[in-house]
């Protein structure tokens, strides 16, 4: 057996492995999986020797940062898992204007490294979750309409392909391949090793946002997204907002909003005026340091879920039916169901002042995204509350369009199409040019011409 796993480096983990059962798991809990050996890697060697070990034996590999894919897919059985959570290192060069991380770095950990030293940074909220991920896929976050998306922030990356051979991607080398890793998704192209961002302007202080109504009715649940619509139009950019309308088994329905303003609390009261005038709705304000306001944001987030969900995107003002349907939609819990909801990401801003045709990421237009979800805890229940968001997604997708790569959803038909939009054909190419063997596959990966 240790002859079998001879030529990879790093940390080897086996199903014969005491740490295996904790190593296998994913962020999601409703994900099980049983890798044939999971390698956490310490540096870019051992990446490398992971992708050619695969090659040889003809084992399908997947990529694994934070371990946050909403389906599993950076996991699977009998694969080889190449996790890169040991790469940390964080590099600030503040006279470039940039700063360099390894693959494995996560939100919380570039969120400490630069809000410790008076930056703030686009990432996103979980702070678990890969900075690789997030960013391949595009990156929502509270800072994405003032600071752009994760991947608008991007100015450089080194990729292992399937060679075993460390690329160099930007705007000058490698070009098609940096267009394509900027919203395409992670795992596609190869094994983003380093990645480079431009460094924010410092800022002092930031406002930290809170909105609650507990016990909303469902009438009221629709008047909020009906705001939400409204008030979304010409928002100024430094404003960006996370809302849910849920229904919770210890709070039954409820309405939660959480945000970021680039500003005063002052200036964030008149903003949020629409919101402050609704009955029964509460708004909070806190002006903090940004790493502050983050660190609060982070404590909300539980170690791991049992979840399904997907994601969609919203170009259109609904009408007052419309919106009574969508509020329906979470009236009743499946059985098991701890906490089920429909959540909104703010979008606009500085995402959309970028062509579409600028990155892969393709739905630059859309006003938010819209996210169904279901939580569980207990196994016997998982695959009712499954069905429970597969009825419900096929009345969103009527109202519509695409869906959020990092939001992903198995059950898609034309999921390419459905992700990257007018941009399938140029990534099917460039898929072929850098991985004509398709050694990084896996559900729902992009196909080149070829494959």
């Amino acid at each position: 057996m240790a002859n079998y796993f001879k030529g990879l480096t790093g940390t080897v983990v086996t199903p014969l492995s005491p740490q295996y059962d904790e190593a296998r798991q994913e962020w999601n809990r409703a994900i099980q999986k049983f890798p044939a050996v999971i390698v956490y890697c310490h540096n870019e060697k051992d990446v490398q020797n992971a992708v050619l070990w695969a090659g040889q034996r003809d084992i399908c590999l997947r990529i694994r940062s934070g371990g946050h894919h909403y389906e599993g897919y950076s996991t699977g059985n009998q694969v080889l898992v190449i996790d890169l959570s040991e790469m940390s290192t964080i590099q600030l060069n503040e006279q470039a204007k940039c700063v360099t991380v390894q693959g494995g770095v996560n939100n919380s950990q570039m969120y400490r490294f630069l809000g410790s030293r008076g930056y703030p940074f686009p990432g996103g909220n979980c702070p678990t979750v890969g900075l690789s991920g997030f960013t391949l896929g595009g990156g929502w976050g509270y800072g994405c309409r003032y600071l752009g998306l994760g991947c608008d922030n991007l100015l450089e990356l080194r990729l292992v392909n399937y060679k075993g051979e460390i690329l160099t991607a930007n705007i000058h080398k490698h070009a098609d391949l940096f267009w394509a890793c900027r919203g395409a998704g992670g795992g596609n192209f190869g094994i983003v090793v380093s990645m480079t961002f431009r460094l924010p302007q410092k800022i002092d202080q930031v406002t930290l946002i809170e909105m609650s109504y507990p016990n909303a009715p469902s009438a009221a649940q629709a008047g909020f997204l009906d705001t939400w619509q409204k008030w979304l139009v010409g928002l100024d950019i430094r404003m960006g907002m996370q809302a849910s309308i849920y229904n919770s088994i210890e709070e039954g329905m409820a309405i939660f909003g959480r945000g970021l303003f680039y500003g005063s609390p002052q200036e964030a009261a008149v903003l949020l005026l629409p919101f402050s005038q609704t009955p029964g709705l509460t708004v909070t304000l806190q002006y903090l340091p940004f790493l502050e306001a983050i660190a609060i944001i982070e404590e909300s987030y539980p170690e791991s879920e049992k979840f399904k969900s997907t994601g969609r995107f919203v170009f259109k003002q609904y009408s007052p039916r419309e919106l009574s349907q969508i509020a329906d939609l979470i009236k009743e819990r499946p059985v098991g169901s701890a906490f089920v909801s429909v959540s909104l990401y703010a979008l606009g801003g500085a995402v959309s002042q970028v062509p579409w045709q600028n990155t892969a990421y393709f739905y630059r237009q859309a006003s938010y995204i819209m996210l169904i979800q279901s939580v569980w805890t207990d196994n016997q229940y998982a695959r009712a509350n499954r069905a429970w968001v597969d009825e419900r997604f096929q009345y969103l997708k009527t109202i519509t369009k695409g869906s959020y790569v990092n939001f992903p959803y198995s059950p898609l038909a034309n999921y390419e199409r459905a992700y990257f939009g007018k941009n399938v054909p140029r990534l099917s190419a460039i898929k072929g040019s850098y991985d004509p063997c398709n050694i990084f596959c896996f559900p729902q990966s992009i196909c080149s011409y070829d494959a």
